[in-house]
């Protein structure tokens, strides 16, 4: 095409249709206009009717004969018209006919629309003329317009003329005499208006029914209803309503008809009113007046099905009365406050449709005359379908503006959308894409060769989103770009789409940075930030999984890693050094599992290692790997080596075992390892001794944590034998025990560490305090010989604020058994809070009690506190006294507790003395009182009070002749000489 051939063609499509759309119309209506004022008329000229006076006279009882009723007639006067007011009796009318001599016939019209029948006489000679009724006429009587016509021609001469009519409604008597050729023009006017007013408003309302169907909106369904009810209301009005589409309405319908339409028309009008309006009556208020005319419309329905036409139209007229008044009252305040084109134009449409109802019903009911003739509801009808065609037109402009901005923004948002959006179709192919989308995948996405959904992202792709989009309404997938020819990583995009029409909308997000730093996040929770394992949240979820395959019949080991001499690393290197070492340390732990074994940190330098599917064999050859690889080779950390020793617990897991069962049974295995006694691994196979023991320890928790935490309490007791006076007193310890249900005991360390774990150890020693103080008490008078009795208190009762108060009030409550009870206080106990300690030992004294500090010399700041702490009695702890005479430095340590305590003036009490020769060394170096299975075992309580002193339970003949010479000069001799043998030993 050359070059100027373009702006040529342009220009002439300009010009064709300003020409169409413009020009043609502006020549048709100036054509038309023309027409209507300077051109004859196609059909005849109906002319003028001459009204005639006439006279009239009901006939309630339809009794009168044309004879009776001329005689009537003829002494009433004159009128030009007579209203019935609703009257269906027969009416007699006589009018005198004006014909000039040597006229042409001449034609009388009765043009009421309410007559139902009509019968003329030649008044003179009382000839019939005429009769008929809505279905037939016959003689000279004949259907003209809404009314009856009588035809006088050359041989009907009649100059006056008595009718008798019915009438149904508000019918208006008048006469009109026309020449008849003018009657018949005038009755082809009224049938050609009357077609082109129905054809019109026919085409108006199907047009409006097309659009409804089109844009499937309900108003304009209503609309189009509407002006059909409009129409027949209008041709009601015009007389015209026998007929519908060019047929005769039966005559038995006419009057049930009527009712109907002009009802059907109040409902129409009223629905209408509030579809049009029904996003603005919320904003002006007044919502009871519209639900006031919708019962109104209800009610009317069916009264117009029931009543007859003289009762019904009074209350029709009422209700029109009521509800005109109440519409433009709302209609009114709607243009008010919305005053948009549309609502102008439906609301003028309305009005004046409203306003000739209004009319046409006053004027029916009172009689009015005047405007009659000209405002009705055929001029209604016309003037509101016109007005009815502007407000469709502005509301189809005002719609296609909006739809355009509508348009036009979505095509704004669409280009500036930061997300990729697309369209696709079944085959993949790029239908449309904005620029974002454009920005991730290239600007050629829409290119031909370029096009396809599989050359930007991964292989499965398009296949996964297609089974997206068909499987479910919306979509949503995260895929993967192409791999990169440079080797970088894949772009990660979220898709979400739906299948539309046959076609693939969505959007597309470029997601890798959020995709890492999902990924990232849900390591950090899986994962230790510093090495890089597991956690103790993710070793968990390893653990469960691996249970799952435990109950699959699939073996399950579990091991508990320390790392030894670390903390030593941290306190003298610093932590970065010390993080440093452990990240080598995982290293190699990593690098020496499988790949289904995982390893997890759960404390600064504690590890777990899950191994599913591993026997315990495999896994012990695995831990002795570990144990290797971490420790050999030293951790070199800029100039300086580090070695790192390791201890491990490794225990074969049961099915239902919890994590942190397994926890503890590993952790106390891989304590007992780090004793030095097993190369750093114990093995716990099924079955264990540890995990029994690990169990009845549970049990004991829970059952201290319990309701029944006293149930199966009781107390033995054991004799402490004094040295210098043994068979003269009778001084024990009561030691707590439990009974379970089978008979079996269990010992007061267990006890006591489940008390601990349960939070229970101050019920339980007050228990012990309170039995004990009151067994004291109740045997008072049988223990003469009992000096004291011990009782030991644990550091959380100490601790416990409650206790101490209940423990005063209990001795204060006894203080007879309190002078007797000596307090046990371990020295550990007693040197973490000294001040407390001792605002307790001076409150308890001042009841009378003694107070012992237990396991004495096994703290390494005993002598250096001992001066602060006023107590009674020193217990020598029992590892310098087992065996004593093995190790002659315990028998030095001994010798200085004792010589110690003699100078602050304290007693001292040596446990687990289990032998003769022990005991024999305890005195001779000055020991007050002597405690273990060499006097004797813990007792029942029954047998303390049989007893009459310590030495008493003595079995061992040797220990008994020996305690039957203590206290003895002889004795006190060879003391002297044991303790210079002793000391040349040291010396030597």
């Amino acid at each position: 095409m050359p070059h100027w051939h373009r702006p040529v063609q342009a220009t002439l499509d300009r010009i064709l249709y300003c020409f169409a759309a413009y020009a043609l119309p502006i020549l048709i209506a100036l054509l038309s206009i023309t027409a209507a004022l300077a051109w004859k008329t196609h059909y005849p000229a109906a002319g003028n009717a001459t009204t005639l006076a006439f006279r009239v006279t009901p006939d309630a009882g339809a009794e009168l004969t044309p004879q009776l009723a001329s005689a009537r007639l003829s002494t009433l006067p004159e009128t030009a018209l007579f209203d019935t007011r609703l009257a269906e009796t027969p009416f007699w009318l006589a009018f005198d006919v004006k014909r000039a001599p040597g006229a042409p016939a001449v034609a009388i019209e009765l043009p009421s629309r309410h007559a139902l029948q009509a019968a003329c006489w030649d008044a003179d000679s009382l000839q019939e003329l005429g009769r008929g009724d809505r279905n037939q006429t016959q003689g000279a009587l004949s259907a003209a317009k809404a009314g009856f016509a009588l035809g006088l021609d050359e041989t009907l001469q009649a100059s006056r003329v008595l009718c008798r009519a019915s009438f149904v409604g508000p019918a208006r008597l008048t006469v009109a005499q026309w020449p008849t050729a003018q009657l018949s023009a005038n009755v082809l006017a009224f049938h050609r208006h009357s077609g082109l007013l129905e054809g019109g408003m026919i085409v108006l309302a199907l047009f409006m029914l097309v659009t409804a169907l089109i844009n499937r909106a309900g108003t304009y369904m209503l609309f189009a209803a509407w002006l059909l009810v409009n129409l027949r209301v209008g041709a009601l009005s015009a007389g015209w309503d026998f007929q519908w589409l060019g047929h005769t309405v039966p005559a038995e319908w006419m009057q049930q008809s009527r009712l109907l339409t002009i009802t059907v028309y109040y409902i129409a009008t009223v629905c209408l009113f509030k579809a049009l309006f029904r996003d603005d009556l919320p904003r002006v208020g007044y919502a009871w007046l519209m639900h006031a005319m919708q019962w109104i419309s209800v009610l009317l329905l069916p009264l117009a099905l029931l009543l007859p036409y003289a009762k019904f139209l009074p209350l029709f007229w009422s209700a029109t009365l009521i509800g005109v008044p109440l519409l433009v009252f709302l209609l009114v305040r709607i243009l008010l406050i919305a005053r948009s084109p549309v609502a102008v134009w439906y609301s003028a449409s309305i009005a004046i449709t409203l306003g000739a109802s209004l009319y046409e019903v006053l004027a029916a009911a009172f009689g009015w005359k005047g405007l009659l003739g000209t405002v009705n509801s055929v001029t209604a009808a016309l003037s509101s379908s016109l007005l009815a065609s502007l407000a469709l037109a502005a509301q189809m402009r005002s719609e296609h503006q909006e739809r355009l901005q509508a348009q036009a923004e979505l095509r704004h948002n669409y280009e500036a959308m930061p997300i990729g959006l697309f369209t696709l179709d079944l085959h993949g192919r790029f239908l449309n894409a904005n620029p974002a989308l454009m920005a991730m995948l290239g600007h050629d996405v829409l290119a031909p060769q370029h096009n396809h959904w599989g050359q930007y992202f991964h292989a499965g792709a398009w296949s996964g989103l297609l089974d997206q989009v068909h499987a479910s309404a919306a979509a949503e997938l995260e895929i993967r770009g192409r791999e990169r020819s440079d080797g970088t990583e894949q772009q990660r995009y979220l898709v979400k789409a739906t299948l539309s029409r046959g076609k693939i909308e969505g959007w597309l997000q470029d997601v890798t940075e959020k995709s890492k730093a999902d990924e990232n996040l849900r390591f950090m929770a899986l994962n230790d930030p510093l090495t890089r394992v597991y956690n103790r949240r993710g070793i968990e979820q390893v653990y469960e999984a691996a249970m799952a395959q435990l109950a699959d019949g699939k073996p399950l080991a579990l091991v508990y890693l320390d790392l030894d001499r670390f903390k030593l690393i941290n306190d003298l290197y610093g932590h970065t050094t010390g993080d440093k070492v452990l990240r080598q340390v995982c290293e190699r732990i990593t690098s020496m599992l499988t790949g289904s074994q995982h390893i997890g940190r759960v404390g600064g330098d504690e590890f777990v290692i899950v191994m599913p599917d591993t026997a315990m064999q495999p896994a012990a050859w695995t831990c002795r790997g570990i144990i290797e690889t971490v420790s050999t080779e030293p951790y070199r950390i800029g100039d300086k080596a580090f070695q790192v020793g390791v201890s491990i617990g490794l225990i074969d897991i049961s099915t239902g075992t919890e994590m942190k069962d397994a926890l503890a049974n590993a952790d106390r295995a891989c304590r007992e390892a780090k004793g030095g006694h097993s190369e750093g691994l114990v093995v716990y196979e099924k079955n264990a001794r540890a995990f029994h023991e690990r169990e009845a320890e549970l049990k004991l928790v829970e059952r201290l944590s319990g309701s029944s935490l006293l149930e199966g309490l009781f107390l033995e007791m054991q004799p402490i034998m004094s040295l210098t006076t043994p068979h003269e007193s009778l001084n024990f310890e009561v030691l707590l025990r439990m009974r379970n249900a089978d008979g079996s005991v269990i010992p007061a360390g267990r006890i006591i560490g489940a008390a601990e774990n349960s939070g229970r150890t101050g019920a339980v020693d007050r228990w012990v305090m309170s039995t004990t103080l009151a067994w004291l008490d109740r045997h008072y008078d049988h223990l003469k010989r009992t000096r004291f009795v011990c009782m030991n208190l644990s550091g959380a009762s100490l601790n416990d604020e409650r206790f101490v108060q209940d423990a005063y009030a209990m001795l204060a409550d006894n203080p007879r058994a309190a002078s007797r009870l000596c307090v046990e206080i371990t020295e550990s106990v007693a040197l973490h809070d000294l001040n407390n300690t001792r605002r307790f030992i001076d409150k308890v004294r001042s009841y009378g009690v003694k107070v012992a500090l237990d396991d004495f010399g096994a703290g390494y700041t005993s002598f250096s506190y001992l001066k602060e702490l006023p107590a009674d009695v020193l217990k020598i702890d029992g590892s310098f006294v087992v065996n004593m005479n093995e190790h002659p430095t315990n028998v030095a340590i001994v010798e200085a507790i004792v010589n110690l305590a003699m100078n602050l003036g304290m007693k001292t009490i040596a446990e687990w003395a289990e032998d003769h020769a022990t005991v024999q060394t305890l005195a001779e170096i000055g020991v007050d009182y002597v405690q273990g299975f060499a006097v004797a075992r813990p007792q029942d309580p029954a047998r303390i009070l049989e007893a009459e002193s310590s030495a008493s339970f003595i079995k061992d003949d040797r220990l008994a002749n020996f305690v039957r010479t203590l206290g003895k000069a002889e004795v006190a001799h060879g003391q002297h000489d044991m303790l210079e043998m002793l000391h040349a030993k040291k010396l030597h």
